[in-house]
């Protein structure tokens, strides 16, 4: 027998119709035919002929949506926005050994984000597309290519006709070659990141002449040459600028400080010299300056230390710095990280920089400093292995910290100088009972000094002399 509907559902059927009328045309939507042909085509050019989109994915924008692909609404269709391809997450798309751009990705004419990782590879290399970006010259904001080694070439010209392009992110592939003037054509940029390629030549003057909305500069990790192009200190808005690793020479140029809002200078590993005090005054916003492997020599006198009192990371190592280690430096309350090692400093190391609160790693080891270090145990036991003063031959710990397990390696006791007693007598010939060795006060006589003469001895010659007094006068 047939059961009866219960009369509660035919009381939610109005209410689920109203449901289902009220939802937002998003939802059922159509795409594009040839938008949704092109992004099919373009997946399979990085993810293998094997991959049917058509049957995986019939909605690409809707119900079967496909991970790393955002959509849009534009005059009442799905277009894509947004294309992530590469292992990032669980269910992204991963690429096949023979990755390639399609050119059907030009067509995808409303798309806003383009990023690739990890995708190709170095058996079977490919290289960018070197014309159609214009045709995304209205919709790219973000290209993000990067950890493909099989990206070779060089960076195409006609990038720069990305006029609305914020971001271009180039990082950790095998690009080479020089960095096209044209670059300086991207006045929306905002980050500009090339690390980690083989990029070669001067850093083009153009690349700053014009992007004065430029946030993130980071060139780091190439083989850049030549000095710094002055048009560097018209970035006014940057805020980290990383040129280390690269072969970069000469002096920093004098208006460097006029990068009033910098946080990060990281210019480690170059072949840069002179004196770069002067180009360092302005920039108070400094939090990390990072300037090791650099022949700069000079001294640290020359610094004006108090104008940087941001920083919380300084790294002077392997410099060829000469002289003192200024008190000043001491005044850096939000210092965490100190290195100075490896260079030739000389003279005494201030006990202020124990006092300063929030340091957590201290490297002198490697110079020629001096006398002892008067920092006192808790500092040495804060500290760690994050302290080390090795390799200074005339540094010396008090003796302290040697009972106290608390010294650092490689430094050796000072040497106690001797006090001299009341009586002339230095303070280790004083009387100890628990030794017999010791001296005594006892008697003395021309024949037998008791200051070459043990007290213990003494009583023994004493006993002697006496015997032989007495056989004489019994003669």
């Amino acid at each position: 027998m047939t059961k009866m509907a219960s009369p509660r559902a035919f009381l939610l059927l109005p209410f689920l119709i109203f449901h289902a009328l009220s939802q937002p045309e998003s939802s059922i939507a159509p795409m594009e035919k040839t938008e949704q042909e092109a992004l099919y085509m373009v997946i399979q050019g990085f993810v293998g002929q094997r991959w049917n989109g058509s049957d995986l994915y019939p909605d690409p924008c809707g119900w079967t949506q496909i991970q790393g692909v955002s959509c849009d609404l534009f005059d009442g269709l799905w277009y894509v926005t947004a294309l992530s391809i590469g292992p990032i997450l669980e269910n992204s798309l991963e690429c096949t050994e023979k990755s390639e751009f399609s050119p059907l990705l030009f067509q995808l004419k409303h798309l806003k984000a383009l990023s690739i990782f990890d995708c190709f590879s170095s058996r079977e290399q490919t290289s960018l597309p070197s014309s159609n970006w214009e045709k995304l010259a209205e919709s790219l904001e973000n290209l993000d290519l990067r950890s493909n080694q099989g990206l070779v070439g060089g960076i195409p010209a006609n990038l720069g006709q990305l006029r609305n392009l914020q971001a271009l992110v180039l990082v950790d592939n095998s690009l080479v070659g020089e960095l096209p003037m044209e670059l300086g054509n991207l006045i929306q940029l905002k980050r500009l990141m090339l690390s980690g390629n083989r990029f070669s030549g001067q850093i083009p003057a153009s690349l700053c002449n014009n992007l004065s909305q430029l946030l993130i500069l980071d060139l780091s990790r190439n083989s850049l040459t030549g000095s710094l192009p002055s048009s560097l200190c018209g970035l006014s808005s940057l805020l980290k600028l990383d040129l280390n690793s690269n072969r970069l020479h000469g002096s920093l140029p004098p208006g460097l400080g006029n990068l009033s809002h910098l946080t990060l200078l990281d210019l480690r590993n170059n072949s840069l010299s002179g004196v770069p005090s002067k180009s360092l005054v302005g920039m108070e916003s400094l939090q990390v300056l990072l300037l090791s492997y650099n022949p700069w020599g000079g001294s640290l006198l020359e610094f004006e230390w108090k104008n940087l009192r941001n920083l919380t990371t300084l790294d002077l190592s392997h410099m060829g710095l000469e002289g003192t280690i200024p008190e000043t430096i001491a005044s850096l309350k939000r210092l965490r990280y100190l290195a100075l090692d490896n260079n030739h400093l000389s003279g005494i190391v201030s006990s202020k920089l124990a006092a300063l609160p929030s340091l957590t790693a201290l490297y002198l080891n490697g110079n020629n400093l001096t006398g002892k270090l008067e920092f006192p145990e808790r500092f040495y036991r804060r500290m760690g292995k994050r302290f080390a003063s090795w390799n200074n031959p005339n540094l010396c710990c008090n003796a302290a910290a040697m009972a106290t397990g608390s010294a650092p390696h490689g430094v050796a006791q000072c040497e106690q100088a001797q006090e001299p007693s009341t009586d002339g007598s230095s303070a280790k010939d004083g009387v100890d009972d628990r030794n017999p060795d010791q001296n005594s006060g006892l008697l003395t006589s021309p024949l037998f000094p008791a200051s070459s003469i043990s007290g213990f001895w003494w009583g023994i010659v004493v006993q002697e002399v006496m015997v032989m007094f007495l056989l004489v006068m019994l003669l």
